[in-house]
């Protein structure tokens, strides 16, 4: 049985190997031979446990009823294996979202009460699998949570195998420009490539109404050029990253917190999402706009309290608060 959680607007189906056995779905038992062989399985478990039935499909809204799918556990004990499976039925190397969701289903499941490592398995090419990630139950502003720690990022166009961007320079810190999101909107024209275990395109802003809107995101007009950008070949065009790429853009705010917008790679246009939080306090803070420490990132979805761990100019570590619910 698939079951439906909700993390800040963004929302993932949790099930396990066995169920989609059981469904007829041909699922190897161990992650990594899972990963390794998606094509053969993970169109047919998004259509089963993804899609909306005839009746029930928003008017306008997304062709499926979640963000994504997470196959697991493998195990009954941590550490626990998972995969991250987008509607285009392409493999995710890490989601804090997801992560955060999985967790809690574990909790749920009366399988992590502690401490653990979650190890995402994945196909990309340009980075190692599985993407380890340590999750601890806490407790924030007196709500129950998880902290995941997503370790140290790595900047540039070669953090995330981009080809052909400029090179241009905000307040001194040395950044990117992607001609296909200028094409479209002149004020797209400087980025931050970050990885925080998958890739991201952070591009930021001057104004706040130069964010994209999430249901204009959804038009064609701007979703076809998006997606040419952010998906995969054979879906998108890998232009600039050949592995596709998760685009952000980001407004700056008082205070310790940025405004996002999120278009997700292999998904498209979403409510919020951990990594892409993440991403975004990362360029923000390299382009002087937020101190170390806690800062808030505010989405459509809610606000994700991201902890930024620096000495000089180097950013130690990032960590991810999230909170997860099961959806009725």
């Amino acid at each position: 049985m698939t079951l439906f959680y909700d993390a800040r607007g963004n929302i993932y189906g949790v099930v396990s190997p066995t169920s989609l056995r059981g469904k007829g779905i041909d699922i190897p038992e161990r992650a990594d031979l899972a990963a390794g062989t998606r094509n053969h399985w993970a169109a047919s478990a998004i259509a089963s446990e993804c899609e909306w039935d005839s009746a029930s499909r928003p008017a306008g809204g997304k062709a499926h009823r979640c963000d994504g799918l997470l196959v697991g556990p493998f195990q009954s004990e941590p550490p626990f294996d998972l995969l991250i499976v987008n509607t285009d039925g392409s493999l995710a190397e890490r989601s804090g979202n997801g992560l955060t969701i999985f967790a809690q289903a574990l909790t749920d499941q009366g399988l992590m009460d502690a401490a653990c490592e979650l190890r995402v398995h994945h196909d990309q090419t340009d980075t190692l699998s599985p993407v380890a990630t340590r999750v601890e139950p806490a407790v924030r502003e007196r709500v129950a949570g998880f902290w995941l720690e997503l370790g140290a990022p790595a900047f540039g166009p070669t953090a995330v195998g981009a080809q052909a961007v400029g090179q241009v320079f905000l307040d001194r810190a040395e950044l990117s420009h992607v001609s296909a999101l200028a094409a479209i909107n002149p004020q797209w024209a400087t980025s931050q490539f970050v990885r925080v275990g998958n890739p991201h395109c952070v591009t930021l802003v001057q104004q706040i109404s130069a964010l994209p809107d999430n249901a204009q995101m959804l038009q064609p007009a701007l979703f076809d050029p998006l997606k040419a950008i952010a998906f995969a070949p054979p879906v998108g065009g890998g232009q600039p990253c050949g592995a596709g790429v998760n685009l952000q853009w980001a407004a700056r705010q008082s205070g310790n917190r940025v405004i996002a917008r999120v278009f997700e790679r292999g998904e498209g246009p979403t409510a919020s999402s951990g990594t892409s939080a993440s991403a975004v306090a990362c360029a923000a803070w390299r382009a002087g706009w937020v101190e170390s420490g806690e800062v808030a990132v505010v989405m459509p979805g809610g606000i994700a309290p991201v902890r930024l761990r620096t000495q000089g100019d180097t950013v130690l570590s990032v960590s991810l608060f999230g909170t997860a619910r099961l959806q009725a």
